[in-house]
């Protein structure tokens, strides 16, 4: 039987009510695998963390990718909370080295409510992080059945059961029957980032109505900013005012404008105002294409990390965030 080591973090999933109190992680990897009962596959399951996945930070994804890493298992499955869920798996995306496949599961019900969603969230993931033909897509992210791809999932709604999409692409796959069964191909998987060093600050500033881009101005002089992802309206937009900071910006930080929409890309070559995604591109700000500012902040982090320099960054970016 095939090999699955299991790295828990916390979240929901992990959560029990304590009277007076509210949820709060109470359950660790033995009691989650415990629940599921006989399994089609070994597991090395670990407690690394017990906490809300708003809590989370690079150090200790760092130390879960090293402890999966460790285990030369068949496959690696990470359970968390749903908060930072999409962040997480796209960080594994970036940084983890092997063909071998990484799940990242969580719960919107914690095993409290009616119907807890988690047993069935982490026994569809087991069932992915062992099959074949998981192998060289990158992080996967499955929940509520759907087998998601890191770069595309994202937290749609706040606590639905059926929280998560990938649009416009849509789910990978589906698990039926305890079987997984894909619809699309396992595309090219860019190179793996290495870096280790994801100290400073990348902070995300949304663009909105009447803004002067004192914010923007303001968040960049704070120490510690090694880059900023703006979150520009529409298709990579903002006011005169934030474009004028941004011009002053661009020569000593990184600028990463996504678009805060939530959904479709940023253009390049489609309006010319100041403050447009062709103006933007003039002065030397990376356009994220089809990455939301979140996945964006990611990325940055882990180029930043990685030593990468400003035509690495927008090489990476027009890479990962373009779909030709």
């Amino acid at each position: 039987m095939p090999l699955i080591a299991v790295a828990t973090l916390g979240g929901t999933i992990s959560m029990a009510p304590v009277p007076g109190t509210g949820a709060v992680p109470r359950l660790g990897a033995a009691e989650l695998i415990g629940a599921l009962g006989d399994l089609p596959m070994d597991v090395l399951a670990e407690s690394l963390a017990g906490i809300g996945s708003a809590s989370l930070d690079f150090a200790t994804l760092l130390r879960c990718r090293d402890w999966g890493l460790r285990q030369e298992a068949d496959g690696f499955v990470v359970v968390q909370g749903t908060d930072t869920l999409e962040e997480t798996a796209y960080f594994l995306d970036l940084c983890w080295p092997s063909e071998i496949p990484v799940v990242v599961t969580g719960a919107m019900r914690h095993a409290g409510l009616l119907s807890p969603d988690g047993p069935a969230n982490l026994r569809g993931a087991l069932t992915v992080a062992a099959a074949p033909r998981s192998r060289g897509r990158g992080a996967l992210v499955t929940l509520n059945d759907d087998v998601h791809a890191a770069r595309w999932v994202r937290k749609g709604h706040s606590n639905h059961l059926d929280a998560f999409t990938s649009a416009p692409a849509g789910p990978l796959g589906m698990v039926v029957e305890h079987a997984v069964h894909w619809f699309h191909p396992s595309p090219p998987r860019p190179s793996v980032l290495t870096g280790e060093d994801f100290g400073g600050l990348v902070p995300v500033v949304e663009a909105g109505l009447d803004d002067s881009g004192a914010v923007l101005a303001h968040v960049a002089t704070q120490p510690g900013v090694r880059g900023i992802v703006l979150a520009a309206t529409g298709v990579g937009h903002v006011s005169s005012g934030t474009a004028d900071v941004v011009s002053r910006l661009v020569g000593s930080l990184p600028v990463v404008v996504a678009s805060r929409t939530g959904a479709g890309p940023t253009l390049r070559s489609t309006y010319g105002f100041h403050g447009s995604e062709s103006s933007l591109i003039a002065m030397g700000a990376t356009m994220a294409g089809w990455l939301d500012a979140r996945k964006s902040r990611i990325l940055l982090h882990a180029l930043l990390a990685s030593g990468a320099d400003r035509e690495g960054i927008e090489r990476e970016f027009r890479l990962r965030g373009d779909l030709d």
